[in-house]
């Protein structure tokens, strides 16, 4: 399992209130995962889901499927109500086959993809219906692993700030007090990121 190296924490610490935060919970892990497909059916599945609940639903959908791989042409074959079956809503197992479509039509090979620069990734992606902005930057972050993602729009992350920065802001100056703060952390944003989660006990939420 991949640690946060110690140069990084080192560069991080530098910021006194987010050091607190690293000590307290040591070095973390931090991996790349090159199912970029599967990792998108869990984003999906994940969504305004507790952790425990995503995790039993995904357990259900992957059953579905031979060998428990939800393979794109499969995915698009199932029946409707045999996703909803398993606790998808309607829409977010129309999502689901929007991603299965894509990656047979226009691919989601790693090899491919990880070439791309972040905001070229997010525009690619975001195309397909159902797959926003922070969806794109969750896969950032946790699969590809790159490590100056900042994820702005996250509850977990604004909330995190707020309380241990003493961010009263909200909104659009809300947003551009966090970009301020986060601007020492970079290139390394991410891994701060991963750090206010933790403190937080909010991590995203992620099946894969």
């Amino acid at each position: 399992m991949a640690k946060v190296k110690a140069n990084i924490l080192s560069h991080l610490s530098k910021d006194k209130k987010l050091k607190k935060v690293i000590d307290t919970h040591g070095a973390i892990d931090h991996k790349i995962d090159t199912d970029l497909y599967g990792s998108l059916l869990g984003s999906i599945v994940s969504q305004q889901l507790s952790v425990k609940a995503a995790d039993t639903i995904w357990k259900r959908f992957v059953t579905l499927f031979p060998n428990e791989d939800p393979k794109p042409e499969l995915v698009i074959k199932m029946n409707v109500e045999k996703l909803r079956g398993v606790g998808l809503s309607y829409q977010k197992a129309g999502y689901i086959q929007n991603i299965a479509k894509f990656a047979l039509e226009e691919g989601l090979e790693y090899k491919k993809l990880k070439k791309l620069k972040d905001e070229d990734l997010i525009e690619h992606l975001t195309q397909i219906k159902g797959v926003g902005k922070w969806t794109v930057q969750m896969i950032l972050m946790f699969t590809l692993g790159r490590e100056d993602v900042f994820p702005e729009d996250d509850l977990g992350i604004q909330t995190a700030i707020k309380k241990l920065y003493g961010v009263n802001s909200e909104k659009k100056e809300l947003k551009s007090d966090m970009h301020k703060i986060a601007e020492k952390w970079s290139p390394y944003r991410t891994i701060a990121c991963k750090y206010l989660w933790r403190h937080k006990d909010n991590a995203p939420l992620t099946t894969k």
